[in-house]
């Protein structure tokens, strides 16, 4: 298993609770001479809006923990072994997020995806209009885009990556796909997180981002670092969840806690009593946890 670092920092620090700049959030021994924390804390998510197009306001933030997208633009303007090491040297700890289970319009390998022989697009994401599903099971999935995002995380010094949309298996039309299922999906995306982990060997930590039930698909536990997940607590925006699913979302998110893997909780609210709630939520689980608008496009103070 990876080593998950310190924390990270993005342009975007999202509210969570009061940390403890010695913990580690996997609990583990530390390193000697090693900045690294033993209690969860407040993390940082920003996919967008970068200060000037620099990561110079996460450096600056007080959380040490954060996910930035793999690109300043979302597009080809990867951040550099430069930029992701003087995060390094701000005490900060750094994964990069993109996506395993979709691809948008306006990323550069979407042309590429698009013209696959394997036909790997697939239906588009409702309420995002730049967003189609895909063929995640396909070599050329693998060649096109997860092997080089893998490595140009690794080679701009992440420190591991955050793989959002694994929910692309429950997602799916199943009329694109004959002969598939909801669990032959589930098991195909948990072999990709497993070859990705397999991939980076021990170079970078694998957090993907929500379905916490693929725990129930054999070596998916084995293969991830820890998990991000959104709305434990909070719909966007501001909505109590209190659906049957949140709840099965949390009992699962638990088991990972309790297998000794690292969960970010992210939660959507701006409403001061929601956040107060959400963060006391954190703390009471020991979960790593940030109050955010859903645009993930700005700086948001910690738990205080």
């Amino acid at each position: 298993m990876k080593r998950i670092g310190a924390a990270v920092a993005p342009l975007l620090l999202l509210a969570g609770c009061t940390q403890d700049a010695d913990a580690d959030p996997l609990g583990e021994t530390a390193p000697e001479n090693a900045n690294v924390q033993e209690t969860p804390g407040s993390w940082l998510y920003q996919l967008s809006g970068y200060e000037n197009g620099t990561l110079d306001a996460v450096a600056a933030a007080p959380q040490t923990t954060a996910v930035v997208d793999l690109a300043r633009d979302g597009g080809d303007d990867y951040w550099t072994a430069e930029e992701i090491g003087a995060l390094h040297d701000a005490g900060k700890t750094v994964y990069a997020y993109f996506t395993m289970g979709s691809i948008e319009t306006y990323r550069p390998e979407y042309d590429a995806v698009a013209a696959s022989d394997a036909g790997l697009i697939l239906n588009q994401w409702g309420d995002w209009p730049d967003e189609y599903f895909v063929k995640y099971w396909e070599q050329d999935w693998w060649d096109l885009v997860m092997q080089p995002r893998l490595d140009q995380a690794a080679a701009a010094g992440f420190d591991g990556v955050y793989l959002d949309v694994p929910n692309a298996y429950e997602e799916i039309d199943l009329a694109l796909v004959p002969g598939e299922t909801r669990e032959t999906l589930a098991r195909k995306m948990a072999d990709l997180v497993i070859a990705a982990n397999d991939h980076t060997a021990d170079g970078l930590a694998i957090l993907p981002q929500n379905s916490p039930e693929l725990i129930e698909q054999e070596g998916y536990l084995d293969a991830i670092d820890g998990i991000g997940i959104e709305e434990l607590w909070f719909l966007n925006e501001d909505i109590p969840c209190d659906e049957d699913w949140c709840a099965e979302n949390l009992a699962n998110t638990q088991a990972i806690h309790d297998a000794g893997k690292l969960i970010l909780a992210v939660d959507y609210a701006s409403d001061p009593a929601n956040k107060a709630a959400a963060c006391a939520h954190y703390a009471e689980e020991g979960l790593w946890g940030a109050v955010a608008g859903v645009d993930l496009d700005a700086v948001y103070p910690p738990c205080q």
